[in-house]
């Protein structure tokens, strides 16, 4: 686009190879040029055959799923290295085991359709066939698993089958009958509660379908137009670059919905423009990996796990896209505003007028890549399906980038991405079959109330030991129930961080919305509220150290310290970690709940803001002019109860911060103008 700033252009294959570093899920062979070309053709018309049922119609269910992850899983064996099982003699760069592996999941996966029929005779009494088909799938599937994602979710699918299996030897509240193998088998095969059930249904009809979609947008140009729009909006102010890779990070986040990806493809231009105007390597890095992280959150595309969770809910996606939006702006709100003090603190510029792009030339020759994504919103809101409207999204990035002279995409463009679409959705069709089984765990035991019971008793319990403490204060500020849905939160927020360092954001809110959301949903928080509660802290893990897979991809780029630039990304993308919080206590602010009135929404919204825009003068040490310890303490309180939805708390911290802001910038006047009266 020649609207772009000279050495702004985005190289999409350097980015491919810093994020196939990065993320395991992408960590794919080496394979010689015959093998090459045929697993690249299988994975053309495994794109092909979900873009062709998605416009003219999606196979009888059982079929769609079972065609899926035949093909899904038997890549899996071709295209990932199995470790020690990667062993013997090889054919076409592939050992010959994994071939036969191959073979046996796509037989197993269609062995299912193919009696379908037949299983309505037999469903609760599988034969001797059925249970060693199923036998093989269940291993072939968790194998698939930590090839493509690592063993930490396969690990965490044996505990559940260990407990199905060994429920009647536990005592206490997660005591259960048990199941023998046959029965296990049985659920969670033959069954639409298991391996087949709602998290491949999802993904083998809505996810691959918008992973596919925002691989074609982005190669068509959108992504580009996104960066340039941003440029040229916040380009020129201090510290401009890294408040370019916010904006930025947000617009790309409406069609990556990977917190990765988004990192490796707009941190290659915004991470060296940072380091370039002064910002500090890991401080660089974790500016774009603290906006990128808001790609799962931001609607209209968000991730795989906003499908899975429409399907729990049995809701429409238009409301989990309006529901999503505010909190989604909250997070970008906060990164933004430590950006823009901490440019301030050190005095940084903005980019030269020789690396801007200019807005309207830049709009006239982008323009047309916007349509495909204006398109996929409209259909959407007009109530037709997801996978349709991802259809003719992609139907139309093909006819712009095909006919527009000015975003050309050649037939081997559209080769290359149709499969590095497919490639993108073999992890999270790998994953989503895998945690199909703690789904039917689930079903099977009711571990999820059995866990929820346990979490609410360990909450309440808590909160009933500092009861006394609570009797000194007023009702209206706290209250033994509030504390008690407070705890309960924090410990499932914690489960949530800790779980989601070893496995990735999909699976984990599968898991945890059986395990952990009825836990919240007992209390009276509204189902929605407590699935995205789930959510954000899930993918919160992508910028917890030890693991924080997206700073790490962004140090990559930036040349830093992978755990400092973690550290200082969960600094930078602390609102994320609060406003969760918030819209557990005051639901209103998702828009979509019962009881919504735009008094309160207003008032919930305007007080989060400002109470993030506090915090982030805390977390930054500046807000007109440096800031002391003591200052610093008292803006983090205040912010804090700021953020809360309680009416008292948000006026005691409105109270608190108030004189606080008016010395700082007092002391910013005498500082700019010495000679001035205080």
């Amino acid at each position: 686009m020649s609207g772009a700033p000279r050495g702004a252009q985005l190289d999409l294959a350097k980015a491919a190879e810093i994020e196939q570093a990065a993320d395991q899920e992408l960590r794919f062979r080496r394979l010689p040029r015959p093998t090459a070309l045929l697993t690249s053709a299988l994975l053309v018309a495994l794109s092909l055959f979900h873009y062709y049922t998605a416009g003219f119609g999606i196979l009888t269910e059982h079929w769609h799923k079972a065609i899926h992850l035949a093909a899904v899983l038997g890549l899996i064996f071709l295209l990932f290295p199995g470790g020690v099982l990667s062993v013997g003699p090889r054919m076409g760069g592939v050992p010959v085991l994994d071939w036969l592996l191959a073979a046996a999941v796509v037989a197993a996966s269609l062995y299912l359709p193919v009696v379908f029929d037949e299983l309505t005779f037999r469903i609760g009494m599988p034969n001797a066939t059925d249970v060693a088909i199923g036998t093989l799938m269940v291993l072939l599937v968790l194998e698939a698993a930590r090839r493509a994602m690592g063993i930490a979710l396969p690990l965490i699918v044996g505990v559940f089958i260990l407990y199905a299996l060994l429920g009647n030897h536990l005592s206490g509240v997660l005591a259960h009958p048990g199941a023998d193998w046959a029965g296990f088998v049985n659920h969670v095969y033959l069954t639409q509660e298991g391996i087949f059930g709602i998290p491949a249904k999802v993904v083998a009809t809505f996810v691959f379908h918008f992973v596919l979609f925002g691989v074609i947008a982005t190669r068509m140009g959108l992504g580009q137009f996104f960066i340039d729009i941003a440029t040229c909006i916040a380009g020129r102010y201090p510290g401009g670059p890294a408040k370019v890779a916010v904006l930025s990070s947000a617009m790309f986040g409406t069609i990556s919905g990977s917190s990765i990806a988004n990192t490796v493809t707009t941190g290659s231009l915004t991470i060296p423009a940072m380091k370039r105007i002064g910002y500090r390597p890991h401080f660089a890095g974790a500016v774009e990996a603290a906006a990128s992280a808001g790609g799962q959150i931001t609607p209209p595309i968000m991730g795989a796990a906003a499908f899975v969770m429409i399907e729990f809910l049995q809701i429409p996606l238009t409301t989990l896209l309006l529901a999503a939006l505010v909190p989604a702006v909250m997070h970008f709100w906060g990164v933004f505003i430590q950006v823009h003090l901490e440019a301030k603190r050190l005095g940084l510029r903005g980019l030269p007028a020789e690396e801007m792009p200019r807005l309207w030339p830049t709009i006239r020759q982008g323009w047309p890549t916007l349509l495909p994504l204006v398109l996929l919103v409209a259909i959407i809101v007009e109530g037709h399906t997801p996978y349709l409207a991802a259809f003719w999204g992609i139907t139309a990035c093909i006819l712009i980038g095909l006919l527009h002279p000015r975003h050309r995409l050649s037939l081997r463009d559209l080769w290359e991405a149709l499969e590095v679409g497919a490639r993108y959705a073999l992890a999270v069709g790998a994953a989503a079959a895998a945690v199909g089984m703690v789904v039917g765990v689930v079903t099977l035991t009711g571990a999820g109330f059995r866990i929820s019971f346990i979490v609410t008793q360990a909450a309440a319990s808590t909160a009933a030991f500092f009861s006394p403490v609570l009797g000194l204060l007023p009702a209206e500020l706290v209250s033994l129930q509030g504390l008690t849905l407070f705890l309960t939160l924090l410990f499932v927020a914690l489960v949530c961080i800790a779980m989601g360092c070893g496995i990735p954001t999909t699976a984990l809110y599968i898991v945890l919305a059986a395990i952990a959301a009825p836990a919240v949903t007992q209390l009276g928080v509204p189902a929605i509220a407590a699935h995205l509660f789930i959510l954000y802290y899930g993918i919160l893990a992508d910028l917890t150290p030890p693991v924080c897979v997206s700073a790490y991809a962004a140090a990559g780029i930036a040349g830093a310290n992978p755990f400092r630039t973690g550290l200082s990304a969960f600094r930078l993308g602390a609102a994320k970690a609060l406003v969760p919080f918030v819209f557990a206590y005051a639901p209103v602010m998702l828009i979509v709940t019962d009881g919504f009135t735009w008094q309160e929404f207003l008032w919930v919204t305007a007080t989060c803001a400002l109470g993030v825009a506090v915090l982030g003068a805390g977390l930054t040490g500046f807000a007109f002019a440096p800031l002391g310890p003591v200052g610093q303490a008292a803006l983090l309180l205040a912010a804090l109860l700021m953020i809360s939805p309680n009416g008292p708390l948000t006026l005691g911290g409105l109270a608190l911060a108030a004189p606080v802001l008016a010395a700082n910038w007092r002391a910013a006047r005498r500082a700019a103008h010495p000679a001035a009266p205080a």
